[in-house]
């Protein structure tokens, strides 16, 4: 079957399958990858303040006769923000060189383990001096660009989370692949299968809602099934662009020894 644009269609329930086969043999390797990738997805939001601290030096609270000193506590904030501001830089520091390559490795592993390779050594794929900056700078490139997308409205940005979403896979294949042309191969990608990869997300709210009965433990037995079948759907969407000329075996280095 076709999309309106001429792209082969992938069957949802067929994928889905695979990724439960995959899965029989190695169940528990993708739970520990898995239950880091939502480790890594995690994230503390920064708390705000009010910085309006009143027109006047001192204001008086009638409930409780107290009175404070608004410029001491305007100060004592201003350090507060300060140090959460440290915090804030050192968090996204942290995401950005360390969180991003170990998501591009556990993806990676996903996707080998699709194509017949199970090995835990490839979620530390990102750490090698010869890839790790190109993965780094590529990875920070799309999170720019999903940031600006969801300044914009909430429904485009999540339209283009989709058209980004295969980068980090295209990255396990080719990280030299170049930050402008990961990103415009994704979008090629996944065009005219967006929706259908929203209805892919959707099939699995059976399965986490189960999840959540077991006081939300449960959701993280589902993720290596989620994972998986993710991982089945780039390889549906990479023989796609092959089929149709968006890319070729060399860009993506398929050509090479199939364990680079």
């Amino acid at each position: 079957m076709q999309t309106e644009r001429g792209f082969l269609m992938w069957d949802r329930k067929e994928i889905k399958g695979r990724a439960k086969n995959v899965l029989r043999t190695s169940y528990w390797k993708a739970f520990v990858v898995s239950l880091l990738l939502v480790l890594l997805g995690e994230g503390s939001g920064i708390p705000s303040f009010d910085r309006n601290w009143g027109s006047s030096a001192r204001s008086k609270i009638s409930s409780s006769g107290v009175e404070l000193d608004w410029s001491v506590l305007g100060s004592f904030l201003a350090i507060a923000l300060f140090i959460i501001g440290i915090f804030a830089v050192i968090g996204i520091a942290l995401y950005i060189l360390i969180t991003s390559p170990l998501a591009v490795g556990s993806l990676r592993y996903f996707k080998r383990s699709a194509e017949g390779e199970v090995r835990m050594g490839n979620v530390g794929y990102a750490f090698n001096r010869d890839r790790y900056w190109a993965i780094v700078l590529t990875m920070l490139w799309r999170g720019f660009l999903n940031f600006l997308w969801f300044l914009l409205l909430i429904i485009p940005g999540i339209v283009k989370s989709y058209a980004y979403s295969q980068v980090p896979y295209i990255l396990a294949d080719n990280p030299h692949i170049g930050y402008n042309r990961a990103v415009e191969l994704s979008k090629q990608m996944t065009r005219g299968h967006k929706f259908s990869m929203f209805v892919l997300d959707l099939s699995f709210i059976g399965w986490i809602l189960l999840g959540l009965l077991a006081l939300g433990i449960g959701v993280l037995f589902v993720q290596p099934y989620i994972n998986a079948t993710k991982a089945e759907l780039y390889l549906e969407l990479r023989h796609n662009a092959l089929s149709y000329n968006l890319t070729t075996a060399h860009e993506l280095r398929l050509a090479q020894t199939p364990f680079y």
